[in-house]
């Protein structure tokens, strides 16, 4: 029982009054009440409470007199006043300096005494307004000491200062300003102060005394008659050029400004600027010349006017105005719409009327013009540098943002058809360069070239420095000609001409940054020529890699490009085909190698930079308009990769796969090469190089606009989709051109091989060389294999060489099973087994590599005389490396010349079989 403790007796039942008062315990700490109303309410009532009213509330109770004295309460007060947002604090001490000899010189003194309601118990009363001076008379409380600054004690000090200066607005409206001098003082800043303070002190949240609004409506009058006078004063001194008088008035007129609505003064000295009356002054439409060309001469000195003006008056504004009143910004939005934006309308309608190209020039070269108007509000004042600038640069997009729907709808369909232009131009001449003469076929450039991989990087080197070069934007007359528009604003303008494009040389500078000439209005984006009028050729040195060689790039004027090693450097033992050879091997099937064109990509690729160099001119366009031009970026790009990859890559590399699968051995005497994969060949460098060009110019000009991490992208997604198609195409005319080879192959060693090559007479001399058909096949081979190197990865050059040597060693055991071999012809399956592992052993992949080792071990089967022990060899299987099983080697072993003798003995020992013992005729 010690372990059991008893229960503390409980009262189920409380008194009400113990639990009112449990409850009130409760609730005290949450909220504290006045009378039923929580504090809460009573600081709202306060903060709306007139301040003639409070006095009495204090007098309610010690808990109301207590709560009016709360500091949220008159930092509410002191900060509706705004003195410190306006910096008016220096006003109101000069208010007060001015109404100190005035003030009267006794004092009662007060005696501070522990009551809450002594505060308001006795104080000198003035007629006026006894209640109120009654309530800040005997605002002497403890706090409010003067070595302790609190919010109500600083709103005490500055309602006893303005209060002494509603006294003349009680008088006639036109008094009321003289009134108020001998307070406020003569000055005009002063004065405009003065008057803000006071329409701030009377304010519907202030309401200062009992008749605020009578006396708030004749400072407003009075307010109103200061304004005028001021922009009297500001209009003469503006016209006499007395910049320091206007400065005054303005800065007065903007302190005495309500805040709402436009202020008066900075509208009516902007709307009196002669420069937005001057439009009749210029013409458009004299940026046109006769050849309906661009020349934005005129334009120039429009803009040179407007940019004068901007400087004259914008220096004015930002002396005479307050940076606040926002005058320049306001009157540089007037010359860019009214001036600037009036002079290009015409512009732009009658370029759109005269083709697409120059409207599309006409509008970046527009913007690009109007833009010096950020350039000078940039200069003329600080107050737009930095984070500033963007004001600027609003005035102009603004005033632009009218044209940038068309613009943009119209910059991708004029896109799409310069890219249908030049497909069908190329169209058009593929089947005459496809099917050209020799001296066409001939112009084959990376296959005669002394090193391919070599040419392939100056090529991109001299892409890439094209990509960079400085850029033209506004067109101009340059000589006796105008600067062609038909290039990028922003980017380059090129020399629109006629024709295709002649050659790689196309990639020489002076093509893509434009020269004399202008635009040919019935071929927009058409070709770029560079020879002269007599067809000659015009040569661009590339320049020279790490080890000195250098690649001339010359260009005629025929459909085919030519790609003509430097003579001083080239050495004609190190090419794999000279050009006589090409001629031989090309000619008789066609030129697939003229199906890709370096120049329809660099056209593709030249419209499309003219496009994303217009774009770049708006790329910095803010909300909506700069996400579509951002769109339109990702647009254009992705137009180019899809019709360079569906028009051009894919159906070229279709038509030559296509003709590959036709090709016949047979029919063509040539048998050292085999012509439709030489141009196959050809094919896979270009479209390498083509790719390479496609990946420089994403990474020098789109890759600052998207993320190329983001595999979502459209522009990555789409580039994606171009390379893995260009593979694709690769790899499919690859299966096709090793199979083309291995015919050719199959077609050498069968024609090449004497009838009785492996069973020669047995008196004739032993010779242990490989014969003509296996010399001419691996010379083919080796050939073709070499010329693939630099023009593809490693990757597929290494599932081409194991394609090859798969095929090749199905073509050679059925080779060797067509034959007849003797002894002595097994010696020379030998040698030239052994001549083909060593060209396999070159290619350097070891899966083929061992097939062929086994297929050398192999041919020792012709060379053992004695049957049995050929028999053993046939059984053991661990000769070959289990590539061959027995059943495969008696095959093999039945093409000797003397099996009919040695049958019975191999098939004995191989099977352990006696016809004579063990077969029983029934």
């Amino acid at each position: 029982m010690d372990k059991f403790t008893a229960l503390e007796p409980t009262r189920l039942y409380l008194s009400s009054a113990s639990a009112t008062n449990k409850r009130a315990s409760r609730a005290q700490p949450i909220s504290r009440w006045i009378g039923k109303l929580p504090v809460d309410i009573h600081l709202l009532v306060l903060n709306h409470l007139p301040i003639p009213d409070i006095p009495a509330y204090a007098r309610a109770s010690r808990a109301t007199a207590s709560l009016s004295r709360d500091e949220k309460i008159w930092e509410q007060r002191w900060n509706d006043l705004a003195i410190t947002r306006h910096a008016l604090d220096d006003t109101l001490d000069d208010l007060e300096s001015k109404q100190k000899p005035k003030a009267s010189t006794y004092s009662p003194p007060t005696i501070p005494v522990d009551d809450d309601f002594g505060d308001f118990t006795s104080a000198p009363r003035t007629p006026s307004v006894p209640s109120l001076s009654a309530a800040f008379t005997t605002f002497t409380f403890t706090d409010a000491s003067p070595g302790k600054q609190t919010f109500r004690t600083r709103y005490i000090r500055a309602h006893s200062i303005l209060y002494k200066c509603l006294a003349p607005l009680q008088q006639p409206p036109h008094t009321v300003l003289s009134a108020l001098t001998p307070l406020i003082g003569t000055s005009l800043l002063s004065q405009a102060r003065s008057l803000r303070l006071l329409s701030c002190f009377l304010s519907p949240r202030v309401q200062p005394v009992r008749n605020w609004d009578i006396l708030l409506a004749a400072l407003k009058a009075a307010t109103d008659r200061f304004d005028v006078s001021l922009l009297t004063a500001f209009d003469a001194a503006d016209s006499r050029g007395d910049e320091v008088m206007m400065r005054q008035a303005a800065h007065a007129s903007w302190e005495v400004w309500p805040g709402f609505g436009d202020w008066e003064m900075g509208k009516v000295w902007a709307e009196k600027r002669e420069i937005l009356y001057e439009q009749g002054r210029w013409n458009p439409l004299a940026n046109f010349t006769e050849e309906n060309t661009l020349d934005f001469t005129p334009m120039d000195e429009f803009m040179a006017s407007v940019i004068r003006a901007l400087e004259q008056h914008g220096t004015r504004a930002v002396f005479v105005f307050p940076p606040a009143a926002g005058v320049l910004i306001g009157f540089a939005e007037r010359v860019a719409n009214e001036v600037v934006g009036e002079y290009i309308a015409p512009l732009l309608t009658r370029a759109r009327e005269i083709s697409n190209t120059l409207y599309l020039t006409a509008v970046a070269a527009s913007f690009r013009e109007a833009w010096k108007i950020v350039d000078v509000l940039t200069t003329v004042s600080s107050s737009f540098s930095g984070k500033g600038k963007d004001k600027a640069e609003d005035v102009v997009f603004i005033m632009f943002e009218s044209n940038m729907d068309e613009y943009l709808d119209e910059e991708i369909e004029s896109l799409k058809q310069a890219f249908e232009l030049i497909c069908k131009e190329w169209a058009r001449s593929v089947p005459l360069a496809s099917h050209g003469s020799p001296t066409q076929a001939q112009r084959t450039r990376f296959l005669t070239a002394q090193n391919p991989a070599l040419m392939k990087r100056n090529v991109l080197a001299s892409f890439t420095d094209v990509l960079l070069l400085p850029v033209t934007i506004v067109p101009r007359t340059v000589g006796a000609g105008v600067v062609a528009v038909g290039g990028a604003v922003g980017g380059a303008v090129g020399a629109v001409g006629t024709g295709m494009v002649q050659g790689i040389a196309m990639l020489n500078p002076q093509r893509w940054v434009g020269g004399t000439g202008s635009v040919n209005n019935a071929k927009e984006y058409a070709s770029f020529g560079l020879g002269d009028s007599e067809g000659e050729a015009a040569i661009f040195e590339i320049g020279a890699d790490e080890e000195g060689d250098t690649v001339s790039i010359a260009s005629t004027n025929t459909p085919a490009t030519s790609f003509a090693p430097s003579t001083s450097s080239t050495s004609q033992t190190d090419v794999a085909f000279s050009a006589s050879a090409m001629k031989e091997t090309l000619a008789p099937t066609g030129n697939l190698d003229l199906l890709l064109s370096l120049d329809v990509a660099l056209q593709l690729i030249h419209a499309d930079r003219d496009a994303l160099k217009r774009l770049e001119t708006f790329a910095s366009y803010p909300g909506h308009y700069g996400m579509r031009v951002r769109e339109t970026i990702e647009e254009a790009f992705c137009e180019m990769l899809v019709v360079l990859c569906n028009r051009h890559l894919e159906k070229g590399f279709g038509i030559a796969t296509e003709r590959m699968d036709s090709y016949k051995p047979a029919e063509h005497e040539e048998t050292a090469s085999v012509a439709p994969l030489l141009q196959f060949f050809e094919l896979v460098h270009i479209g390498d190089t083509i790719q390479s060009m496609v990946q420089v110019f994403f990474d020098k000009e789109l890759a600052p606009y998207i993320d190329k991490t983001d595999f979502l992208n459209a522009v990555v997604r789409e580039k994606k989709r171009f390379e893995n198609t260009l593979d694709d195409c690769v790899a499919a005319g690859l299966n096709a051109g090793t199979q083309v080879l291995m015919n050719q192959v199959e077609h050498i060693i069968l024609t090449l091989t004497k009838p009785r090559e492996y069973y020669p007479p047995e008196d004739a001399p032993l010779e242990l060389g490989s014969t003509q058909g296996c010399t001419e096949a691996i010379r083919c081979l080796d050939t073709h294999c070499k010329l693939l190197k630099g023009s593809t990865s490693k990757e597929v050059l290494e599932v081409f060489y194991q394609e090859v040597g798969i095929r090749l060693l199905a073509i050679l055991q059925k080779h060797i099973k067509r034959q007849i071999i003797s002894l002595n012809g097994g010696f020379q399956v030998i040698a030239d087994l052994n001549a083909y592992y060593t060209f396999i052993a070159s290619l350097k992949v070891p899966t083929i590599t061992a097939d062929f080792s086994h297929l050398k071990m192999l041919g020792h089967v012709f060379v053992v005389e004695d049957a049995k022990d050929l028999a053993q060899i046939v059984r053991d299987v661990t000769r070959y490396g289990g590539a061959y099983r027995p059943e495969d080697i008696y095959e093999f072993i039945q093409r000797r010349a003397d099996w009919k003798k040695i049958e019975k003995t191999v098939d004995k020992t191989m099977y352990n079989l006696s016809f004579k013992e063990d077969c029983i005729v029934c």
